[in-house]
């Protein structure tokens, strides 16, 4: 809850929800996140007034602190960067990558996730077939009384749930068929772990090392009541606030330095 780090962490994974998905990030951010951020920010103050900082008050007669209104816009951001980092890793994390990585380890629950990751956006596409199909066939779910609509939009439903179920039926039958979670079974893969890895995987221990670190010493620290007050600017709170955001970076450089790579790459063909 340090203003600092909620900053380094919003900013750095907008910036890399824009390069995975552009302009549908700046969109979702505006249309969904950006009134949901507001809504905390104000909710935060009217209800919570704890503070010393008094700066009016409130027609109900409760104060208003300058300490509820910073820790409103505290949370705001914070729900708004692990939102945004979700977003991310639901474009990045496909379901071959989570059974690659969990698949041995856990075999019946990194399917079940990966199915349910993957559920929501085939639940959509989906549901615009079935609507497209019944427009096709008359039945426009945008036209019509409210009870018509609402009677296409049941039939709609029932058929993305018959479908659903069909093809989760479909794909545990598959998967059992094919010996998936015995002792023994192989699995192909196209990803395998190599020397470029390792360096990712250092570097990642390295900064979780050094982050958790200034967590534990008290360097990170930051309190919203009774008065604002956070742990002392030193060469070593710098360093741990360099650390997180390198940390923060990590996937937004990789994703840069490779698709730079592969550019060259095919201007070389």
């Amino acid at each position: 809850m340090h203003p600092l780090y909620l900053l380094i962490s919003l900013c750095c994974s907008t910036a890399y929800g824009i390069y995975l998905k552009g302009h549908k990030a700046i969109r979702f951010s505006l249309l969904y996140m950006l009134p949901m951020v507001l809504m905390a920010m104000l909710i935060n103050p009217i209800f919570n007034h704890q503070g010393a900082t008094l700066l009016t008050y409130l027609p109900s007669g409760n104060p208003l602190t300058l300490e509820s209104i910073i820790y409103g816009i505290g949370a705001a951001f914070m729900l708004m960067a692990v939102i945004t980092w979700f977003s991310c890793y639901t474009e990045i994390m496909t379901s071959d990558k989570f059974i690659y990585l969990f698949g041995r380890i856990i075999p019946s629950v990194s399917l079940i996730l990966s199915m349910a990751l993957g559920f929501v956006p085939k639940f959509k596409a989906r549901a615009q077939l079935a609507a497209d199909t019944q427009k096709a066939m008359g039945f426009d779910i945008s036209k019509g009384s409210f009870f018509k609509r609402a009677k296409i939009g049941i039939r709609i439903l029932s058929i993305l749930i018959t479908w659903s179920l069909e093809n989760a039926i479909e794909t545990a039958d598959s998967m059992k068929s094919r010996g998936y979670g015995l002792p023994g079974r192989t699995a192909f893969s196209i990803y395998y772990f190599n020397k470029r890895d390792k360096k990712a995987l250092a570097w990642l221990i390295f900064c979780v090392i050094a982050v958790n670190w200034g967590w534990i010493t008290g360097k990170m620290e930051w309190r919203y009541y009774p008065t604002l007050k956070g742990a002392e600017i030193s060469l070593l709170t710098i360093f741990f606030q360099l650390c997180y955001m390198a940390l923060c970076l990590t996937p937004f450089i990789i994703n840069i330095r490779e698709d730079r790579k592969w550019r060259r790459l095919q201007s070389e063909i």
